[in-house]
């Protein structure tokens, strides 16, 4: 028989199949040589208490053969003959699962990626950590694989009702990710095994048919009457499709400019902004695990934090346990840092996002416009959040002194307003000065920062500490812009054949939630194309 049970164990008990195969016997009142075997549904953690446990939710086989879990595989096709053609611009997670859905429904997907493939793009991104040269085409936003591929590779998210999270993760591991992914309740694959999982992707995109095509850098939009009809590239080549997939990712700002010089419609979207925060992952794993030593069953601890200051929103964002700091900037003169793990998250530090709220009555407050200067005439319509954003990682960028060294505080120096005296180590590459925050951070991000922070150590005892070094800036959590779409055809209003997608458009944010809205799309075409 095949039965689902509940299991409450210690982490030590859970790394063990011999202890799991002992408690399985145990709770169905079998002997241990029935079990044969089991699967794994859900696994958990929790920490709550002084003593961790380890949840899982498993299929255990008794008295029949053990059955390994079935993988499922997308179903194969070719399309390179197909009578309708989509273009894609942007290779990140919703054009490349956008790209595999068209293919499924025989349409042939052409994608046009800015960047580079994912083993070129390492030398920018090397060049960019090490010399402080940005290439504004291959970058840590942009390339083969979007900014995911170089931003940890986190799986979690609540957006379930966009579409089949399990497909999902069931794609991933088709093209190499492990199986846990899909029963862990985070699931996280790791900067370094993301590129390989890309590949894979993009190598059956291409065998199936599919144009996949890289340093093609989409400039116009191709546009008879009221429906879009392909799009133009930066070398003066034209793809003509039956349809255009805009899935650019939350930093292709010059999409945005396109949109709105050529007359279609966007909106502004309100988004975060702030910095990163890096502790020594010994005194998270301290405070969350409640133990001088981690228990080495027991993964490096993470935190989500999340605080109301005057009615504004705190929260933490995107939080890489075991993680690196990294320069995210897209252009030059420019400082944005994001954070990553590896798929072990065995750094010594811990970093996150720690950002605030931002909404368009911001920009207009006196003390606002004193601290964007002549940059504050910018901040109205549609745009006024991209260019708030610029504002914001210009400052950064000189308030560091150049070659993206990062402008930095410690915590508590930062709440009592003092210049930090000297800085501890950090994982910033490119390096980091001590500054007052206070130059680069508008006045209610930083005001709402300083007090968030000695909340956050109320909640978390040993949070709010010196050896904690802010990092700024953190600005691309998510899009500054909205796209709009129809609703049911997920086609722009005004332009026919425009299908906004994604984060990028103000519809996702994550790798999961962007491939499913991606899927989405696709979805939509493939049954107007076949009708």
């Amino acid at each position: 028989m095949q039965q689902t049970i509940s299991l409450k164990l210690l982490p030590a008990e859970a790394a063990s199949e011999v202890i799991i195969h002992q408690y399985i016997a145990k709770h169905l009142a079998v002997p241990l040589a029935a079990v044969s075997g089991y699967r794994l549904l859900k696994q958990s953690l929790d920490a709550r208490g002084k003593q961790a446990w380890v949840q899982l939710t498993l299929l255990a086989f008794v008295n029949e053969p053990f059955q390994q879990r079935p993988v499922q595989l997308l179903p194969p096709g070719n399309v390179a003959a197909a009578r309708h053609r989509v273009v894609i611009v942007g290779a990140g997670p919703a054009g490349l699962f956008a790209a595999l859905k068209l293919i499924e429904g025989g349409i042939q997907p052409v994608i046009l990626e800015r960047g580079k493939d994912v083993r070129s793009r390492r030398r920018d991104l090397a060049a960019l950590n090490k010399e402080g040269i940005v290439n504004p085409e291959s970058n840590y936003c942009f390339g083969e694989g979007g900014a995911g591929t170089y931003s940890d590779g986190k799986l979690y998210t609540r957006s379930n009702k966009r579409g089949d999270i399990n497909r999902i993760l069931n794609i991933l591991v088709q093209f190499g990710a492990e199986e846990k992914i899909l029963y862990q309740a985070h699931p996280h694959i790791g900067t370094n095994k993301l590129p390989h999982i890309i590949t894979a992707m993009r190598q059956q995109i291409i065998a199936s048919g599919g144009i996949f095509l890289f340093e093609k850098k989409v400039t116009d939009l191709l546009i008879t009457g009221d429906t879009v009809t392909g799009v133009q590239t930066a070398d003066g080549d034209t793809w003509k499709a039956d349809g255009v997939i805009l899935a650019t990712g939350h930093s292709a700002r010059d999409i945005f400019e396109l949109l709105h010089r050529r007359n279609i419609n966007i909106e502004f979207k309100p988004f975060a902004l702030g910095v990163r925060v890096e502790h020594p992952q010994q005194l998270v794993d301290q405070m969350q695990y409640h133990c001088d030593i981690r228990d080495e069953h027991l993964p490096p601890a993470s935190y989500s934090l999340v605080q109301q200051v005057d009615g504004r929103g705190v929260f933490s964002f995107c939080m890489c346990p075991g993680g690196i700091i990294a320069p995210a900037a897209t252009n030059p003169g420019e400082l944005v840092v994001n954070g990553w793990s590896p798929s072990k998250r065995n750094n010594p530090y811990a970093n996150s996002g720690m950002v605030v709220s931002v909404d368009m009555p911001d920009f207009h407050t006196r003390a606002m416009k004193q601290f964007a200067g002549t940059d504050a005439g910018k901040m109205t319509g549609p745009l006024a959040g991209m260019y708030f954003q610029e504002m914001v990682e210009r400052k950064a960028f000189t308030a560091g002194g150049g070659h993206f060294v990062a402008p930095a505080q410690r915590m508590v120096d930062f709440s009592q307003g003092k210049v930090s005296a000297s800085l501890p180590d950090c994982s910033y590459v490119p390096g980091i000065r001590s500054v007052s925050l206070k130059e680069v951070l508008p006045p209610f991000i930083h005001t709402a920062l300083q007090q968030a922070f000695i909340e956050f150590g109320k909640k978390m005892r040993g949070y709010y500490t010196n050896e904690a070094v802010l990092v700024a800036t953190e600005s691309r959590t998510s899009s500054p812009v909205r796209i709009p779409r129809h609703a049911e055809t997920l086609q722009h209003p005004q332009v026919k054949g425009l299908y906004p997608c994604a984060e990028g458009a103000g519809y996702a944010g994550g790798i999961v939630s962007a491939a499913m809205d991606g899927e989405r799309v696709a979805t939509v075409l493939n049954a107007i194309l076949a009708s």
